[in-house]
């Protein structure tokens, strides 16, 4: 039964997406940006009503385990209408305060039944508190409390946030704490009218009335004069209006002399001063970047100063909830992950696993700043489907060419229809591109034009709401999809992402195997057969040498019943793309964001192909019939002798190349697959000898040209477009950098723009790195 409720859930989704008539709507025009939505979790969403009782799932936050400003924290209790899914019952947050790393978890435990009075004081509880947080005055708190009592029935964001108290495994809801909002003069038993019984306990004067001394201890209060809000943590009996005053420089004055200067008259100068705090400022606790530390200094207050505005509330309690905001964030970005997840694994079958938190990686972008974003995810996701692609269409296509390949894949898999599928598939709602700013965030209770939320679309799990639309440029769009793909196959394997990629839109035949014919051909006679495959070059045996041949084969020479290694080389390409990268992704977990796309591109490229090549003589092997591409490559391979490169990986050579030295390494890695029976991993494990040694995160520095982009970005240096003119066959390529207010200037020459582009950006990071 529970299939079938799924799969009607799903059917009403196709059709809120494609239409009742099933043809998926049109997508606004690539290269514009698009004004998508901005999704919000519907299980933090509910109605406000009247009922005479409500039942919530909580939550425990566990946050007494960390210290701030050598506070324990407390506790918070997480308190929703609805149960939130088995995998998303510990949802976890890792929060970067004052350079430390706090990680901690969500717990349920269990459910509770609170009556429409008791969830009114709690609403009035955290929206002061939240708004004190936030505001630090209280100059907007009555029109905020004046819409908790609204009930119209339309969807608003609706959970509880409420402090606990007692152990984690029997956690309670401080009832004490939330009442601190109905503190009041009028109350007699917060005027000193009553004998108090705890030890120690005195009248003092406040700012409106006598009050116990217990009840200024922990307490929130305001000073008039100056509209400051502070939060009272003790009391000094040492200290009062007649003290010296601890003042910078020589000059020193009592309490009640300074207050007199800023004509305040203390009346009751013989009164202990009361131990204030400052109210922290809440901030982004999930950038990558150190939070700013907040002042922890204390300051005294004459009692008679002082407005009581909440009454008991410790300072543990402002401390823990300045953490919620980013908290929260982190919660909503699960939660919606959440949402994607069980959308697109539909179609999955039932034993695939996909965390969470990997769904939330791939759909955060770097402009988000955070510890994790979708970086890692897309170079491995893009290497995938040029993989699963380009052997799709190298089976389809028996008769084409590498540039009709090439062509046919570019249509498939481009930037503009990754763009498309998603966009069909509503994606762009589920991505976050922003950096958090605690003070764009929402809280449950807000009544604002910021707090309107609309109903989307219907999804297998319910509802979906959006708050708000923005800009979001089209390419991260298409980005975000191939790191969803990398998300699948880093957790669930290349079938569960084939599935992915169908319910996309891209039906991808992977299971039937290419047809591979012999070629009519004498492979010995042609090329050393046995000397390829011994143990000191490839170490791989051919079942049929004649994919040897044609690996090896340029367009120049074709005898009877050969072809080019064009395909093969295509095919290769990709696969080889494919074994590296996820050799990487598997060798280096955790690796920065960005570093996975620097290894990739500093292993998988012409130049490290070339090298490679030459290194194991493969060039020896080539079958051609061009007097000057011979002499080309004699040329290249005397140069590289003659250098001291020792390495093939990056981006060392300083002179162009033949590509058909670097090709070879590409085609010779497609007849293996072929060969092999289509094994990647067999593949890399011939091949990565070759490309030996492989480069390390220690060991590799970035491309020059990306490495200098950087340097001018970060030391505000202003780069001009590079100027190239072509001379005697080679590209002339010069950089000109503005720097400390003067113009420098560098040249290299290649045969290829981009190499030549390339040593110039080098010379001018060495020239830089002089001034």
């Amino acid at each position: 039964m529970k299939d079938i409720l799924q799969d009607v859930w799903m059917q009403r989704f196709d059709m809120a997406t494609t239409g009742s008539t099933g043809l998926q709507s049109d997508p606004p025009p690539y290269q514009e940006l698009g004004c998508q939505p901005r999704y919000f979790p519907p299980e933090l969403v509910g109605t406000r009503d009247n009922a005479p009782q409500t039942l919530y799932s909580c939550y425990l936050i566990e946050l007494n385990r960390f210290y701030y400003k050598r506070t324990q924290l407390q506790n918070i209790i997480l308190a929703l209408r609805t149960r939130l899914e088995s995998d998303d019952e510990k949802l976890s947050f890792e929060l970067n305060v004052e350079g430390g790393s706090w990680v901690g978890e969500t717990v349920y435990i269990g459910d509770v039944g609170l009556s429409n009075e008791q969830i009114l004081r709690c609403r009035r509880f955290q929206v002061t508190l939240l708004r004190v947080l936030f505001e630090h005055n209280l100059n907007t708190l009555d029109e905020a409390l004046g819409g908790l009592n609204l009930v119209d029935g339309s969807a608003v964001i609706d959970y509880l946030l409420l402090p606990s108290m007692g152990p984690n495994d029997v956690p309670k809801i401080d009832w004490n704490i939330i009442s601190s909002v109905l503190f009041s003069y009028e109350k007699p038993e917060h005027r000193h009218l009553y004998s108090c019984s705890r030890h120690g306990c005195r009248p003092m004067h406040t700012k409106n009335d006598l009050l116990f001394s217990c009840l200024l201890e922990n307490s929130l209060v305001c000073t008039p004069h100056t509209g400051i809000l502070y939060c009272i943590t003790g009391i000094s009996d040492k200290l009062d209006g007649m003290s010296i005053m601890k003042m910078g420089g020589r000059e020193s004055s009592t309490y009640k002399e300074y207050y007199k200067k800023k004509n305040v008259e203390l009346c009751f100068e013989t009164e202990p001063l009361l131990n204030g705090k400052h109210i922290p400022k809440v901030q982004n606790y999930l950038s990558r970047g150190e939070a700013r530390k907040a002042k922890d200094a204390s300051v005294e207050l004459p009692p008679e100063l002082c407005e009581v505005i909440m009454s008991p509330v410790p300072i543990a309690t402002f401390y823990s909830f300045s953490c919620v905001p980013s908290i929260m964030h982190r919660f909503e970005s699960l939660l919606v992950a959440s949402c994607l997840k069980r959308m697109c694994m539909h179609q999955c079958t039932r034993n695939v696993v996909v965390p969470t938190s990997t769904i939330l990686e791939a759909i955060t972008t770097n402009l988000c700043q955070e510890k994790d974003c979708m970086e890692s995810l897309e170079t491995l996701g893009d290497s995938f489907l040029k993989y699963a692609t380009s052997q799709h269409l190298f089976k389809t296509y028996p008769n084409d060419q590498e540039g009709p390949l090439t062509a046919k894949r570019e249509k498939m898999i481009s930037n503009s229809q990754l763009y498309k599928l998603a966009y069909n598939r509503k994606i762009p709602g589920f991505i976050r591109d922003e950096q958090f700013d605690p003070k764009t965030w929402v809280g449950p209770g807000d009544c604002s034009l910021d707090s309107k939320l609309d109903e989307e679309c219907v999804l297998t799990s319910g509802k979906l709401y959006s708050r708000g639309r923005r800009k979001m440029d089209n390419e991260t769009i298409a980005d975000v999809t191939e790191a969803l793909i990398g998300a699948f196959l880093s957790t669930a394997g290349e079938m569960a992402t084939l599935s992915f990629l169908k319910w996309l839109g891209l039906d991808i035949d992977f299971i039937n195997a290419p047809i591979v014919g012999n070629l009519p051909v004498n492979a010995e006679q042609m090329v050393n057969i046995k000397r390829l495959e011994s143990d000191s070059l490839l170490n791989y045996t051919f079942r049929d040498p004649s994919l040897l041949v044609e690996a090896l084969t340029h367009g120049s020479y074709i005898p009877h019943g050969t072809q080019s290694y064009q395909r093969l080389e295509f095919l290769g390409d990709a696969v080889l793309d494919y074994a590296v990268t996820r050799h990487f992704y598997d060798q280096f977990p955790g690796l920065s964001p960005g570093c996975l796309t620097d290894l990739r591109s500093g292993s998988v490229n012409n130049t490290c192909y070339a090298l490679s090549s030459v290194k194991a003589g493969l060039h020896n092997y080539i079958l051609l019939s061009s007097t000057p591409l011979q002499s080309s490559i004699a040329d290249f391979v005397n140069k590289i002798e003659q250098s001291s490169a020792s390495s093939t990986f990056g981006w060392v050579l300083k002179t162009s190349f033949p590509r058909v030295v670097a090709d070879i390494i590409e085609s010779i890695a497609g007849a293996i697959y072929l060969d092999s029976g289509f094994k990647t991993d067999i593949v890399f494990e011939k091949i990565r000898p070759l490309l030996e040694p492989m480069v390390t995160p220690e060991s590799l520095r970035p491309n020059p040209v990306k490495e200098l982009t950087e340097l001018c970005q970060k030391r505000k240096y202003r780069m001009k477009e590079p100027v190239v003119v072509r001379k005697d066959g080679e590209a002339c390529t010069t950089i000109e950098v503005v720097a400390n207010g003067g113009v420098h200037s560098c040249s290299s020459s290649a045969r290829n723009q981009k190499t030549a582009k390339r040593l110039a950006c080098k010379r001018m990071l060495e020239l830089l790195e002089s001034v």
